[in-house]
């Protein structure tokens, strides 16, 4: 029989090699996307704690890109879908169609849609109705469809990685609070800076553009998922999820300005995120036990489509980083 000796010496050389792994394919996806490390970082964190990404920024600045080279990079099985204001959730689910036999027998098959793949990107996911964008809200949760009463298993792993251009620009619909609670991580997109924007302009206007290359299959992807959730979390790290997840919460027992300042807050998944989000950041950075300060660096992405402020806090100035940034700060 192993002892747990020899079981935490193997775990431990596991973790070191997914972290070494997890360095080379942060290289890869750096090769082609330029000047967005804490981008690719989080997206890759959504992705190994086994959940959704939803990328926030203004057109042009490479979401679409990112997507499609984090897909070949962890050999996922990808498909897209342009998100459109007359997309119908049987064009990313599928549907059945009526088919008959030489003999003349009719009978319905089920034509799968998009979302069975590996990775489905959602381009531009709010440019589409809320009744289209909730059609991924079981795929996303319980990782089958449900069509004409009939369960359909999606791959595995699935993921959905989407993009989201800024709600104040036209033509654009929120997702719905049931599917925005769905994304692990809320990913923001900032402009590029100086260097990595003269490096881009070389990479993409010659004659011909760098192509990132797999560094591991879906399988090994899976092990790598199974071998995050068995990082060891301190109690110190698990209250100071707690602590944050439940002081943005409005109720009789929240400090006035959450009270008054905050419309609704967020649930238990908000937690769950924040658990397997500092397990994979320290799988990543190929440390053996996550840090408060783990918890610190990811309750922007993980808080802030979990919440939303009230009329009178907007007015006031208020803004959610700002209220994350509070929150943290009674961490320590």
């Amino acid at each position: 029989m192993q002892s747990i000796n020899e079981a935490d010496t193997h775990v431990v050389e596991d973790i070191e090699r997914a972290g070494e792994k997890l360095v080379r394919a942060k290289e890869a996806i750096g090769q082609v996307i330029f000047g967005q490390q804490p981008v690719i970082d989080l997206t890759l964190t959504a992705i190994i704690s086994g959940g959704h990404g939803l990328l926030v920024g203004l057109p042009g600045l490479a979401k679409t890109k990112l997507v499609e080279t984090v897909g070949r990079v962890l050999g996922l099985q990808e498909k897209r879908v342009q998100f459109t204001p007359d997309l119908l959730p049987s064009d990313i689910l599928g549907a059945e169609v009526l088919e008959e036999s030489e003999s003349g027998a009719r009978h319905f098959r089920f034509i799968k849609g998009p979302v069975f793949s590996q990775l489905l990107m959602a381009d531009e996911i709010n440019r589409a109705s809320p009744r289209t964008q909730s059609a991924l809200l079981q795929a996303m949760q319980e990782k089958h469809v449900t069509v004409a009463g009939v369960r359909h298993e999606l791959p595995r792993p699935f993921h959905v990685l989407a993009t989201q251009n800024p709600i104040e620009q036209e033509g654009t619909y929120p997702l719905p609070e049931a599917q925005l609670d769905r994304f692990i991580l809320e990913i923001d997109v900032p402009y590029p800076d100086l260097e990595a924007e003269r490096r881009m302009l070389f990479a993409t206007t010659g004659p011909a553009e760098a192509l990132a290359t797999a560094v591991m299959t879906a399988d090994e992807l899976l092990s790598i998922q199974r071998l995050a959730r068995l990082v060891p979390v301190g109690d110190a790290v698990v209250n100071a999820i707690l602590k944050l997840v439940r002081s943005a919460r409005p109720g009789p027992d929240a400090d006035e300005f959450i009270r008054n300042g905050i419309a609704w807050g967020p649930g238990p998944r908000a937690s769950q995120a924040l658990m397997l989000g500092v397990r994979t950041r320290c799988l990543m950075e190929g440390r053996l036990s996550p840090s408060v300060d783990d918890v610190i660096s990811l309750a922007n992405p993980v808080l802030r489509h979990r919440m939303a402020l009230t009329f009178a806090a907007r007015a006031d100035g208020e803004t959610l980083d700002g209220v994350i940034s509070r929150l943290c700060s009674a961490l320590g």
